[in-house]
């Protein structure tokens, strides 16, 4: 059985029939997150549903048509990745994921869609993977935005759940898409530095990125949440647009009141960013990021997507981990043909 490490302490296996008391332990635990999401959460309440559940991904992957695999993390089974659909005659697959609160905050569902990704696409030669997620479900919304992935459309009342209709949203990333693996993998750092992808550090600093980016997001109606990038950098913290040849640098206040103004009065609607690829350096007490992010949305009536690098600094304070400087530069934005 292979074994792949998603950190130091986790590792993304397959899931088998066998495995089902162990299954059935662990979506006990992760009900409350999952059952809403995850059709099969709420079927399987026994070991004999377990098992069953385990055995129709068993026929699936015999058959080429659909797998399944868990993450453990310190020897405790916390999630899982599946291809809940997979068709290499049309070269299309569809992945879900799934988590309990033990395991989040460490990265482990995002490196495990990866590792499955990257397969379906270098082994399989698969030309397309899909995402299909509930509307509401903002959690999988910003894993799909952090794979790469594109909103494709949505599909409004697609099906029923405890007598209410709900819409889903179809995400993609396509072969010629997927970065290849000299970006998707962080380089060997010099001896001095510390891999981010194995210190306990790293859950943290992807966690207040996380948070930076999400912090914008005002899709279906949702409020932006700029006041929490008070609380993500040090107070003298500075944000610097490096668009062009003159640097805008700004303190925090500066940075939030007009984006909240512009993302709340109707200039800027359905808008959201997230971080497509990153690398990672921690030395110490100090550390840095620099990122590739995309974003969409519409601004005055029209649609907009727009992409860009940013690099970040942050600190080890006395109260975690906090953001110090940020800059960015955009590739011009432009407007979907």
């Amino acid at each position: 059985m292979f074994t792949t490490p998603l950190d130091d302490r986790a590792q993304l296996r397959p899931l088998e029939p066998w495995q089902a008391p162990e299954f059935l332990a662990h979506i006990d635990r992760a009900r409350p997150l999952v059952d809403p999401w995850i059709p099969w959460a709420s079927l399987t309440t026994d070991l004999a549903s377990a098992r069953s559940t385990l055995q129709r991904y068993a026929d699936l992957s015999s058959s080429d048509s659909g797998r399944i695999y868990g993450i453990w993390l310190d020897d405790v089974l916390v999630g899982g990745v599946m291809f809940t659909r997979f068709d290499a005659s049309s070269g299309v697959c569809e992945i879900g994921c799934w988590l309990e609160e033990a395991g989040q905050g460490r990265g482990l569902v995002t490196r495990a869609c990866r590792a499955v990704i990257d397969w379906a696409f270098t082994e399989r030669g698969m030309s397309r993977v899909e995402w299909w997620v509930a509307s509401g479900n903002t959690r999988s919304i910003a894993s799909a935005r952090r794979l790469g992935m594109t909103r494709d459309g949505v599909l409004r009342q697609r099906y029923p759940y405890r007598g209410v209709r709900h819409d889903s949203e179809v995400w993609s990333v396509l072969a010629q898409e997927w970065p290849p693996a000299e970006i998707r993998s962080t380089p060997e750092p010099e001896p001095e530095f510390v891999s981010a992808s194995a210190s306990g550090d790293q859950a943290d600093i992807d966690r207040l990125m996380g948070l930076f980016m999400d912090s914008f997001t005002n899709t279906g109606g949702r409020r932006p949440d700029l006041e929490i990038i008070r609380e993500l950098f040090v107070p003298e913290g500075r944000i610097i647009s490096n668009i062009g040849n003159d640097p805008v640098i700004m303190d925090v206040d500066a940075f939030v009141e007009p984006r909240r103004k512009m993302l709340t009065d109707g200039t800027l609607t359905e808008f959201s960013e997230w971080e497509v690829s990153q690398r990672t350096e921690i030395f110490g007490s100090v550390a840095h990021r620099f990122s590739e992010y995309r974003k969409s949305g519409i601004r005055d009536g029209a649609p907009i997507e727009g992409r860009g690098h940013k690099t970040t600094q942050f600190l080890r304070t006395r109260d975690g981990w906090k953001m110090s400087s940020m800059a960015w530069d955009d590739e011009p934005t432009r407007r979907p043909e």
